[in-house]
């Protein structure tokens, strides 16, 4: 096969490139400039965007030994992955820009764009493991290192995504991953993983945030206030800093009667107003969710032992009752309650350790007190 090897710069990418190129395939790894300006990004070890990693990805290929091209899809990255992060936060709501990244970009506009040049798939350095079902379609499942499995951020792949990618790394432990690298000659082996958000350049968000959206109604300021009584226990300047679940950096004057600290329960974008109470009251016991993407089959329920929900990228999975209605709406019934659940993020549904879907999360329903 043709195969176009996505190079972050990192060491999970470059041995998927090599693994693929020894398999046989026709391999060509391709870089992604995300950013408009590199040096806005990320710099050093702490991410995916900067000049350094393209770099890196460069001479990965040298040694694996395959053609090498950058493909400059900042415009693209920004419209669709930064901005819709700005937009989410500012209507209150907790993205993930990683998963909206693979969605619309590695797995949409590279993919599209590498069939249209006659490759037969995309190749990454994701920890996911693909088989052909009975039904012979392409199934997701989780990877063998629990640890490092990406199948929540691929939940958004459908099936014709899936039939032409390729996750060389799905079977393998990460400490493998590195070792292999290192006997390849790989001058990434030993390189950091990259975390928190490739755009955000030092790792605060809310920071981030407050600089990009500025005063932007109706998120410039407003009241903290108790969810249970209403009192107003402090200002902020901004809801975008705020997630559900949040515990830090709530700056409160007021502290609570019993001396428990208080964690984020809503965000009120509008008003501009965040109410805080106790974590009990974090609990929830279903949600509503839309813009489903499905891996395979539509189902109309998702029931059974094997049936559950992920609801962060390296959260629990919580037992669910799954319904879909008139194909664009899910209800998902947690027979385990989750905490600190906010719209805007993403619910995977899983049938054992195969992925089924995915949906962006709309509302929540908490557990009665």
């Amino acid at each position: 096969m043709k195969v176009l090897a996505a190079m972050s710069g990192g060491v999970d990418s470059a041995v998927a490139a090599a693994r693929a190129a020894e398999a046989g395939h026709d391999v060509t790894g391709i870089h992604l400039a995300l950013s408009r300006n590199p040096a806005s990004y990320r710099s050093g070890a702490r991410g995916c965007c900067t000049i350094e990693d393209a770099n890196d990805a460069r001479r990965a290929a040298d040694v694996i030994g395959i053609p090498f091209y950058v493909w400059d899809l900042s415009e693209r990255f920004h419209a669709d992955v930064v901005e819709d992060f700005m937009d989410e936060y500012a209507a209150g709501r907790t993205p993930n820009p990683c998963l909206r990244c693979n969605e619309r970009i590695k797995f949409a506009a590279v993919l599209d764009r590498a069939l249209a040049l006659g490759f037969d798939a995309v190749a990454t350095g994701h920890y996911a493991q693909l088989r052909t079902g009975t039904d012979g379609l392409v199934e997701m499942h989780r990877a063998a290192d629990a640890g490092k499995d990406q199948s929540y951020v691929l939940g958004v792949l459908d099936q014709q995504q899936l039939a032409h990618s390729l996750f060389p790394l799905g079977d393998t432990p990460k400490p493998a991953v590195r070792v292999e690298a290192e006997r390849r000659g790989l001058l990434v082996a030993d390189k950091p993983d990259s975390h928190d958000i490739c755009f955000v350049a030092d790792g605060d968000n809310a920071g981030w945030l407050r600089e990009k959206l500025g005063d932007r109604a109706p998120n410039h300021g407003g009241a903290i206030v108790d969810d249970a009584t209403g009192e107003e226990l402090g200002r902020h300047d901004g809801t975008f800093g705020f997630t559900i679940g949040q515990r830090k950096g709530l700056r409160l004057g007021v502290p609570a009667p019993d001396g428990r600290p208080r964690f984020v329960l809503d965000i009120e974008p509008v008003e501009g107003t965040v109410r805080v109470g106790p974590r009990e009251r974090l609990a929830v016991s279903a949600l509503e969710a839309d813009r489903p993407r499905w891996c395979g089959t539509v189902p109309r329920v998702l029931e059974g032992p094997e049936v559950t929900v992920q609801l962060r990228a390296h959260g629990a999975e919580h037992r669910a009752r799954v319904e879909v209605h008139d194909g664009d709406r899910v209800r998902v019934e947690l027979l385990e309650h989750a905490s600190g659940i906010a719209p805007g993020q993403a619910a995977v549904f899983y049938d054992g350790t195969r992925v089924v879907g995915s949906a962006t999360i709309t509302a929540t329903t908490r557990v009665v007190a």
